[in-house]
């Protein structure tokens, strides 16, 4: 061990580590804090200008965009500096990046061919982020599921459903994107009340608990416009529809529409206002139904 230690050319280790060892640590420290600024600088820049873009939107909705765009930009930065620094550091360890660059040229170039859905999926994911067609924290719709955007990029969105399950979808793959939270939401509730009420009568009880709601301070500040009735929706086999809408804070409409049911329900049992539900009589045989009716039970074919 001490002839090995011995034979050692320190010399020569003190030179290499004095001209490459060190550009390679001043290369890893410059990203590093490069990273480290611009990672701080990153979120109120872009805060400033969605703020003036989005003058006069709800603040959640500049709050969405801005987090977005904040984590978009700096993992491509992130990756762009990692591929630079990769680059520098790589001739400081005696390779020939040339030879290397013009051989990685050639397998991109046999990949470009396989890879035209991740282009697609590319190019789609920089107009969603351009077109602000949704944001991290948005409720979507998009290629056939629907939930919560967990995580979005250039390539791929993430989608967290009631379920807890988190979906990847490829950008390339949505043709059409639903977003149920941008700026505000929407309260579409549909109630049933028995043929027997008086609609004029269920109208102002709705219209009441609605109001009622919405001058709540509890609820107050989720709900922009008082849930009310539309109208008839349906006559329907047990009983009328009526539809309800209001406007919500983005993302509360779902909260609202809970506590309006819990209120409508206490509000029409107090007004006596049946909700409808399905009956059934069972009418033994050899009893008399309502109508005086004796059944008898009969064979294939007879009526009873």
């Amino acid at each position: 061990m001490r002839d090995f230690i011995t034979d050692i050319n320190w010399d020569r280790w003190s030179e290499l580590f004095w001209t490459h060892g060190l550009r390679i640590i001043i290369v890893i420290v410059a990203i590093y804090v490069g990273l480290r600024i611009f990672e701080r600088m990153i979120g109120p820049v872009i805060r400033t200008a969605v703020s003036a873009q989005l003058e006069g939107q709800p603040q959640v909705e500049v709050d969405k965009r801005a987090d977005t765009l904040s984590h978009v930009i700096y993992r491509t930065v992130w990756f762009v500096a990692m591929l630079v620094g990769l680059l520098t550091i790589l001739p400081e360890l005696g390779i020939n990046i040339s030879a290397l660059l013009a051989g990685a040229g050639l397998i991109g170039l046999a990949v470009g061919f396989g890879a035209q859905s991740l282009v697609k999926d590319v190019i789609s994911g920089l107009f969603i982020l351009v077109e602000n067609q949704y944001s991290k924290g948005d409720v979507v719709n998009i290629a056939g599921i629907g939930g919560l955007v967990d995580d979005v990029n250039l390539r791929r969105t993430l989608l967290r459903d009631l379920d807890g399950a988190v979906h990847t979808v490829p950008n390339g793959e949505i043709g059409v994107a639903s977003n149920l939270t941008r700026s505000w939401s929407r309260v579409n509730l549909i109630v049933a009340v028995s043929y027997g009420d008086d609609l004029d009568h269920v109208f102002e009880v709705i219209n009441r608990v609605g109001k009622e709601l919405a001058e709540d301070p509890e609820w107050s500040k989720d709900i922009i416009e008082a849930p009310k009735a539309l109208g008839v929706e349906n006559f329907g086999d047990s009983g009328i529809d009526i539809r309800i809408l209001g406007d919500t804070q983005p993302i509360r409409q779902w909260d609202v529409m809970r506590q309006l049911r819990l209120r409508l329900k206490k509000a029409f049992d107090a007004e006596g206002i049946e909700i409808p539900f399905p009956h059934r009589t069972l009418v033994t045989v050899g009893q008399k139904s309502a109508d005086g009716i004796v059944v008898r039970q009969g064979g294939p074919g007879s009526a009873t």
